[in-house]
This record gives structure tokens, sequence and C-alpha cells, in this order.
């Protein structure tokens, strides 16, 4: 019995670069952690290895291109009109949260977070407004892809933001149990969590 080849996702068998292909893009970087989730990902949008290294390739030119329109323009060409815009405060400055859903992580949308003058301060992964987050209490909780940044930050305060190893990474140091930890995150999604420094 022969497997069942997955169905392309129209959006990724396509020549649009739409949410499906941006997908590929957020799976490629978290295919550095975790290779094997980012795979079983990847088959479900029925996209293949060729497919993702060219959305990526083509995501990466229009970052660079000198004909950018910025981030901001960028995100709202790849995914369309964001599902939900609020103004948010930020010490004492303010700026816009645009949201946009991710179908691989349904309780999950993708934020960017926009300054007065459309410049892109933030761009992560959070918990959807109303969805239930995992509930965190001990290191062995913190499972791959099951916690947001914000969400490790608030479960195990006080923690120490570290400097990411690339741009879309960041880490956080903190203690549980007793036990000094950093936690990595690919696009503000839980990769792995390692043993710290006390």
């Amino acid at each position: 019995m022969t497997a069942t080849p997955p169905t392309p996702h129209p959006a990724a068998a396509s020549g649009a670069f739409g949410p499906a292909a941006f997908q590929l893009v957020l799976l490629r970087r978290m295919a550095d952690f975790r290779p094997d989730l980012a795979e079983q990902a990847r088959l479900r949008l029925g996209a293949s290895p060729a497919e993702q290294r060219q959305a990526n390739k083509r995501w990466q030119a229009m970052v660079r291109s000198p004909r950018s329109r910025g981030a901001l323009a960028r995100y709202r060409s790849v995914l369309g009109p964001p599902e939900s815009t609020a103004h948010r405060r930020i010490g004492d400055l303010e700026c816009e949260a645009l949201l946009w859903p991710v179908p691989l992580w349904p309780d999950l949308r993708f934020e960017v977070l926009a300054g007065p003058d459309g410049a892109v301060w933030n761009e992560w992964l959070v918990r959807a407004p109303g969805a239930r987050g995992p509930v965190l209490e001990t290191a062995r909780d913190l499972l791959p892809w099951s916690a947001t940044v914000d969400e490790v930050a608030r479960a195990f305060a006080p923690v120490r933001p570290l400097e990411g190893t690339a741009p879309t990474r960041w880490r956080l140091a903190f203690t549980a149990s007793g036990e000094p930890l950093v936690a990595e995150f690919t696009y503000g999604l839980l990769q792995e969590v390692r043993p710290g420094t006390a």
C-alpha cells in the first residue's frame, strides 16, 4: 500500500506569495531548532522542500528589495487585511498592534507592532485573544511550540531577556524549581529549553 501524497495547499502551490508561503518561511527558521516539528508542519501545508526553499528565497528578496514599501506594507500585501487592529501603549510610546491568523497554529496570531510612522517595532507569534494558553508551572511544562515569549515570561517571572542569535530569535533566562534555564524562541514561539547559568 502506497502512501497518498499530501494535497498541495493552493497558496503554496500557486505563484502567489500568500499566507501559506509565509508560514513556510516561519517553518524554515524554526527548523533550526525543531526539524521534526517543522517537517510535519510543512507536510500539513502540502508543500515540498523545494517549494519551501523558493518561498524563503522570495521572502528574502522582498525584505532586501530597495523598492520595498516597508515591513508593514509587506505584511499587508502578503497576509491581507489584518484580523484585528488595536492601539497600544508601551511605556510612553503608542503603537498599533495588528493581528493575522496563522492556520498552522489556530490558537496563535502573528502580531506586528507598528509605530505612528508605520515603522515595524516587533513581529512575532502571540496567543489569540480569548484562546487558552498552556498551564506553565514547571520546566516539564515547557514543551516545544507550546508557549509564546510573553506566556513564559509571565509564568516564570522574573526573567532576564538575552540577546537572540538571529533577528527572528528571542531568549529568556529564568529559574524554575531552583534550576537556571534558558528558553529559545523563534518568531516568539518556544523552541527549546536548556540549562542556563546561575
